[in-house]
């Protein structure tokens, strides 16, 4: 039997990390990957679209995180700026204040079923300028997941900014964030949009 995946980088502990081979989309078609950067105040935002929508965004760009994202998500690369032109586009206009809710479709994909249920309801129920704790979030989508788990969802979250984890925060303050420089990322997105609630500094 032929071998058809193919090496697409090594990661850090050296691994080697390999792609599936391109799979067929539901209409019609090979399924693919396309990437795109973005310039930000919080990094270059990288993110990855295939055939259906924005399946992963990353705060940082680099050979070893677009070979964990296609080692992931198991699509072969493409060049396709058109594909990232409408995710690129608003992802600027949302980092200069002029957008506030994103209409680029979702690849849900790389989200388990409770990862879906937790930041699907997180997507759809919490808006610019608002903010949830995790316990609330738990409650408001009738999930049994303790708080610890959703901070635990949160971290792994696939497609942070357009799924709004740093909207989600502790009790008594802002709670960690694992994307870009930690909490002084989640405390500039949340300072973009007006939302630093006094005492989460």
């Amino acid at each position: 039997m032929i071998n058809s995946e193919k090496v697409v980088g090594v990661a850090q502990d050296g691994h080697v990390l390999k792609s599936r081979p391109a799979e067929p989309h539901p209409g019609g078609g090979i399924d693919t990957v396309a990437f795109g950067v973005v310039p930000t105040q919080v990094g270059d935002v990288l993110v990855a679209v295939t055939e259906s929508g924005v399946a992963a965004t990353h705060f940082r760009d680099s050979p070893a995180v677009r070979a964990r994202i296609v080692a992931r998500i198991g699509l072969a690369v493409v060049e396709d700026r058109a594909r990232t032109d409408l995710v690129r586009t608003e992802l600027a206009a949302y980092f200069t204040g002029s957008l506030r809710a994103f209409t680029v479709p979702l690849d849900w994909r790389l989200m388990s079923a409770s990862q879906r249920l937790v930041l699907g309801s997180l997507y759809e129920t919490v808006h610019f300028g608002q903010v949830v704790t995790y316990g609330e979030l738990a409650r408001r989508c009738g999930s049994t997941i303790p708080a610890r788990g959703i901070g635990s969802i949160m971290a792994s979250n696939p497609i942070p900014i357009l799924v709004p984890c740093h909207r989600v925060v502790a009790g008594n303050g802002l709670g960690g964030f694992s994307g870009g420089d930690g909490v002084e990322s989640k405390q500039a997105l949340l300072a973009l949009e007006g939302q630093l609630p006094a005492g989460l500094w």
